[in-house]
């Protein structure tokens, strides 16, 4: 039997309660055994666990092995570097860091320190995500031309929370940004050039809470946005291609399932069918046909089921610290291309 790898969880705010405890919980040969909280009864009511008052006594614990980290961003490269040099191994809740200045010195010393470094891209594992690599993969809609991606809420108030504030690593765009560009260089690996425009729509509004973010590749243009006063539903994604295209509306429901408080499994990610629209035919003769296509399950056990091989195994890490660098690279490069007005190429900017 081998043996179990213990981890300790730093904060329990909303990330912590809602994605990461209940994940690792579910993951067989991963268990929680710690929690770092100011609130030890809040944690207690809920976690069979031990708690530390301070993130940093949490991760010099000898009995810890891997330390996830799901706080607000401008804490992830200080934490992530403590418990490093206390020897453990890292999930960090995305965005990596607020900069690719950042990330390097944290890869640079996870190499020194012979410990795994990863970040927690869930939505890799998102049903819809995963249909729609299935389709590109399988050459369904022929040469991809076009990709659209979006992440579009209703929320006109503005909450008093750190996402929604003008401090480093606020702001929507590094909120939803990441996942969005993960997806995206998963797809088509890293773009030509970037150019985004970034808004503040609210009339509240302290930071970012809107975007839209072009990606330039060879043959294809991808768009990916989100906003925060779009109260009409919209497509998740529209990809179109020399034999036809694929829509597909609402979101994968796994995050909704995990606020709801269900326990994660491995059937858990069944989702609502896309439609199909494909040129059948050669010539005047051809026609495009209307189909519903299923869309594959998805599975966020999948991530830490991977980060626990990973550990026990020495198999690839489910998100490679090259990955996470990759997109603090295009993070930054938006920043600059909004504040430029202008394309920003990317050829040499890692």
């Amino acid at each position: 039997m081998k043996a179990m790898i213990n981890v300790g969880l730093v904060g329990y705010g909303f990330a912590s309660k809602t994605f990461h405890a209940p994940l690792i919980q579910a993951t067989e040969g991963l268990d929680l055994v710690a929690v770092s909280s100011s609130d030890a009864s809040k944690v207690r009511a809920e976690l069979d666990v031990e708690v530390e008052s301070q993130a940093l006594a949490l991760c010099k614990r000898d009995d810890l092995d891997l330390i996830v980290i799901p706080t607000p961003n401008d804490t992830h490269f200080p934490l992530a570097k403590a418990a490093l040099m206390a020897g453990k191994h890292v999930v960090v809740d995305k965005p990596f860091t607020v900069t690719l200045s950042e990330a390097k010195q944290l890869k640079a010393l996870s190499v020194d320190k012979e410990r795994l470094v990863s970040v927690f891209h869930n939505r890799r594992w998102d049903s819809d995500f995963l249909t729609v690599k299935a389709l590109l993969e399988a050459g369904t809609l022929g040469s991809v031309t076009g990709l659209e991606s979006r992440f579009d809420r209703f929320r006109p108030e503005v909450r008093d929370r750190w996402r929604e504030k003008a401090t480093p690593g606020g702001g929507i765009w590094y909120d939803l940004g990441p996942h969005l560009l993960d997806q995206a260089c998963e797809l088509f690996g890293m773009p030509n050039a970037i150019l985004l425009d970034l808004g503040a729509r609210r009339e509240a509004a302290k930071a970012d809470d809107d975007f839209l973010a072009l990606l330039e590749y060879d043959g294809c243009r991808v768009s990916l946005s989100a906003g925060t006063l779009v109260a009409e539903p919209t497509p998740r994604f529209r990809i179109h291609g020399t034999q036809g295209s694929y829509t597909k509306y609402g979101l994968d429901p796994q995050e909704g399932r995990l606020k709801a408080g269900e326990t994660p499994t491995s059937a858990w990610g069944e989702d609502t069918a896309g439609t199909l629209l494909l040129r059948e035919g050669e010539g005047e003769a051809a026609s495009l046909i209307r189909h519903e296509h299923p869309s594959r399950p998805g599975d966020y056990l999948a991530y830490y089921q991977g980060v626990a091989a990973a550990i026990r195994d020495h198999s690839p890490l489910p998100v490679d610290i090259d990955d996470a660098l990759r997109s603090m690279a295009l993070l930054e490069a938006g920043l600059d291309s909004h504040r430029q007005r202008r394309w920003i190429a990317l050829k040499h900017h890692l």
